[in-house]
C-alpha cells in the first residue's frame, strides 16, 4: 500500500520536473510528492488502476500540477477525466503549462481548472510560480473532504 499524496506533480519535461520539484522542496513543500511523465500513467494513479491499483482512490492527493501538453493523454484529458468523476472531483488543480494559447486557458477553467500558471523561463520566476499554488493548496486552503463529504464546488484559491 502506498502511502497518502500531497501534490501529484504530472510533467513530461524532465527539466520542468525537476525544477518544480527543486521549488517545492526548497520550500518544504515536496515531503509527500509523486512525480509522473505522461497523462496515461497520470489517470492510472488518479483512479488507483493498473500499477496504482493498490493506492486507495480516497487518498486524494491535496494538489494536482498539471502540464497540458503531455504524451499518451494530453493535460485536458486528465484534468477532464478527474473533474467528471465525482470521487476525485474536487482535488485543487493548478496547470503550470508553456502553452499561451487562449483556447488552453479557456477550456482549462471549463473543465474546471483551479489556477492556468504560464511557465516562466528563469528559475527564480519558476520557483515563484510553483511555489504560490503549493503554499495556498497545501497550508491555506481548507479541503471539504478533510471531515466527510465533499459538496462544494471546485473554486480558485484566493491566495
Amino acid at each position: 500500500m502506498r502511502k497518502s499524496v500531497d501534490i501529484f506533480l504530472v510533467e513530461d519535461n524532465p527539466n520542468d520536473a525537476e525544477l518544480a520539484m527543486r521549488a517545492l522542496k526548497e520550500h518544504n513543500l515536496a515531503n509527500a510528492l509523486v512525480h509522473v511523465s505522461d497523462g496515461a500513467v497520470a489517470l492510472d494513479f488518479i483512479f488507483a488502476q493498473g500499477d496504482y491499483a493498490d493506492r486507495r482512490i480516497d487518498d486524494r492527493p491535496r494538489l494536482l500540477l498539471l502540464d497540458l501538453k503531455l504524451p499518451k493523454a494530453d493535460g485536458l484529458e486528465v484534468l477532464k477525466a478527474s473533474k467528471s468523476n465525482e470521487r476525485t472531483k474536487f482535488t485543487p488543480v493548478a496547470v503550470p503549462t508553456a502553452s499561451k494559447e487562449e483556447k488552453d486557458l479557456v477550456e482549462s477553467y471549463r473543465l474546471g481548472a483551479n489556477s492556468y500558471l504560464v511557465k516562466p523561463v528563469g528559475f527564480d520566476k519558476f520557483v515563484d510560480s510553483v511555489k504560490a499554488p503549493g503554499f495556498c493548496w497545501l497550508l491555506l486552503n481548507e479541503r471539504p473532504w478533510a471531515s466527510g463529504p465533499a459538496f462544494l464546488p471546485s473554486l480558485p484559491c484566493r491566495c
